[in-house]
């Protein structure tokens, strides 16, 4: 074994030398940047990152600061089924060219900086959770797409925590139970419909959520209709309270 200083030193120059060959490109444009898994400062402002004010359950961003608590009409209208949720980005134009190549153009190495970026955004729901779960792929989906998406920014997310935190990865905690096919181009009440009754709890994970704070993991909440698919079940099966972490949220126009 090399002495720890040798080593770095080590490691510094293998850095260097495939840096020189294989220079690390920005997620966004594929500009050269100092590091691997980073964003050129063009597309650094170029992406919007979902900060305060927002709403203090669904996180959707508020024009104007209305208040600690406050709530917006979708969430007054309908509550969700979770308790909060947070996203680092906003799904738009300029995301959606780091969300797909990762969720279906196996782009796996996005993981990692999206993973902390999530961490960051979720902190408070990172404080307070015991379990982190992946929203789960249908065995069929996960045999066309060899990954979860999702479980890959899980993993990322719990290791990011502060150390010493009591969360635990729970990556097969939920099942999709059924096939339901792509939720793109589908209204919200279908997409409900649609997720209805296809989760269920592991059966080797049932005793361990008793009375647990639960945090979701996705890559975009849209309508919310899968992450509220599995709160339900997680609640049914003793959860005391679930939380959802996406990459990204859409964000509907003020009417």
């Amino acid at each position: 074994m090399l002495p720890t200083g040798l080593g770095a030193l080590c490691v510094n120059a293998g850095r260097m030398v495939l840096d020189a060959v294989l220079p690390p490109l920005c997620l966004g444009c594929n500009e050269i940047v100092e590091t691997p898994g980073a964003l050129c400062a063009a597309c650094w402002r170029g992406f919007s990152f979902v900060a305060p004010p927002h709403c203090a359950r669904c996180a959707a961003p508020f024009v104007e600061d209305l208040g600690a608590g406050m709530l917006c009409g979708a969430c007054l209208a309908r509550p969700p089924r979770y308790r909060r949720a947070r996203a680092a980005l906003v799904y738009d134009a300029r995301s959606r060219r780091l969300v797909l190549p990762f969720k279906h153009g196996d782009r796996t190495d996005i993981a990692r900086a999206c993973g902390g970026w999530m961490a960051r955004a979720g902190a408070e729901l990172l404080a307070e959770a015991d379990l982190v779960a992946p929203v789960p792929l249908h065995w069929r989906r996960l045999f066309m797409r060899r990954y979860n998406q999702a479980q890959l920014l899980a993993r990322i997310v719990v290791r990011e925590a502060s150390p010493g935190s009591r969360l635990r990865l729970a990556p097969d905690l939920l099942r999709r139970r059924r096939w339901t096919g792509s939720q793109t181009g589908l209204r919200a009440e279908d997409r409900r419909g649609n997720v209805r009754q296809a989760f269920g709890i592991h059966p080797r994970w049932a005793a361990e959520i008793e009375g647990k704070t639960v945090l979701l993991v996705d890559d975009v909440l849209t309508t919310g209709a899968t992450v509220e698919a599995c709160a339900q079940v997680l609640q049914r099966g003793g959860a005391r309270h679930v939380d959802v972490l996406t990459l990204a949220r859409v964000v509907r126009p003020a009417l």
